[in-house]
């Protein structure tokens, strides 16, 4: 397939957000070609052992999100 950035540009934005999700969701389908450095993966391991320690210290996405939504609000 070969699409070039003008046709991409003329489809309307919720054909390319529809565009964008399914490219993310062909590479979300294989992990392992997505390879992670050293430092991503130990940087992993802590926050996973951090919440095995502590699995109540975070909060709720629902909770985040409304953080974020009332932060946006003028």
């Amino acid at each position: 397939m070969s699409t070039k950035t003008p046709d991409i540009l003329e489809l309307s934005v919720a054909e390319r957000i529809q565009m964008v999700e399914d490219i993310w969701d062909s590479i979300a389908a294989v992990p392992e070609a997505v390879p992670l450095s050293d430092e991503q993966k130990k940087e992993l391991d802590r926050r996973l052992e951090a919440y095995h320690l502590n699995p109540d210290a975070g909060s709720p996405w629902s909770e985040v999100k409304e953080r974020i939504l009332r932060r946006q609000k003028p």
